[in-house]
């Protein structure tokens, strides 16, 4: 599978896994530095930096990136940098967090996300972010909550995935480093997600997919929660969940059609596992 139907896959998947996604914001404030400002550090979580005036320049592994006025700067936790003005001042809005899917705290670490996205991408985000942020630190009020800031941080985290998925970024502090497949990669299971995908009209076992991915299955089941923080039924009850909240919505197909598509034996059984999962029954989904 080439890198760039790779990342597609990949991203489908964060898609597919939305509902389990975490996002924890840490620490945040803007700072302003004149011409003499150096910093060399390291940050134990994900990074990002919102440039809103002048330029930073930015040194990873001894090589030099420039980021400007409206460009978002990504840094990967124990990332070590170093950071200065290229003029008589910079200013930009830091922002610290945490980003998981269920009990994988590292999934962006399956990306290569670290680097400058270029303003001019993101602009229509990064703006809202700095809108959000600027009356979050002001307003004590509705507009200013916590929850908007978050939401308006995601949002970007979510553009620049989509951007990385569809080949239009890719960051360049680690453009050096050739991705390798590991047994804790998400590139172990990318044959599994289309086999799923593709044979949800029948019960799934789970020792079929881990003859895919070429390990036992004793083995594929806690590699997978390993890589994805969920296990292998989770994430196949999760599929089937969004594939019939779909076909609710196209409303085209009867239940008993829809528990067919879905591999239920009877309309009966998928309505108690859609009910489970989303609180109501399938005849009242709207």
């Amino acid at each position: 599978m080439d890198q760039t139907h790779a990342g597609i896959v990949n991203m489908s998947i964060m898609d597919e896994l939305s509902e389990y996604i975490t996002l924890r914001m840490s620490s945040y404030l803007e700072q302003t530095h004149d011409s003499n400002w150096m910093e060399h550090k390291s940050h134990s979580d994900y990074d990002l930096w919102f440039i809103t005036a002048g330029s930073v320049q930015i040194t990873i592994d001894g090589i030099a990136h420039t980021a400007d006025q409206g460009d978002v700067v990504f840094f990967y936790p124990d990332m070590p940098y170093l950071a200065s003005a290229t003029g008589e001042l910079c200013r930009f809005i830091y922002m610290h967090f945490d980003f998981s899917i269920a009990e994988q705290k590292r999934i962006l670490g399956e990306f290569q996300l670290p680097g400058i996205v270029p303003g001019n991408l993101v602009r229509e985000e990064s703006t809202l972010f700095t809108s959000s942020y600027r009356r979050f630190k002001q307003d004590s009020g509705a507009s200013g909550s916590p929850l908007y800031l978050k939401a308006s941080l995601l949002l970007v985290i979510a553009k620049i995935l989509e951007l990385h998925g569809q080949g239009l970024y890719y960051g360049e502090f680690l453009k050096d480093q050739k991705p390798r497949k590991t047994e804790g990669s998400l590139e172990v299971l990318q044959n599994v997600f289309p086999y799923v995908d593709a044979n949800l009209h029948r019960v799934i076992r789970v020792n079929e997919l881990a003859a895919i991915a070429g390990v036992s299955e004793k083995y594929f089941i806690s590699l997978f929660k390993k890589i994805l923080g969920i296990t292998p039924g989770q994430y196949i009850n999760q599929i089937k969940m969004n594939r019939a909240r779909d076909y609710l919505y196209e409303k085209k197909y009867t239940v008993q059609q829809i528990a067919g598509f879905l591999g239920y034996p009877d309309p009966f059984t998928f309505s108690k596992a859609f009910k489970k999962f989303y609180n109501v029954p399938p005849s009242k989904f709207e």
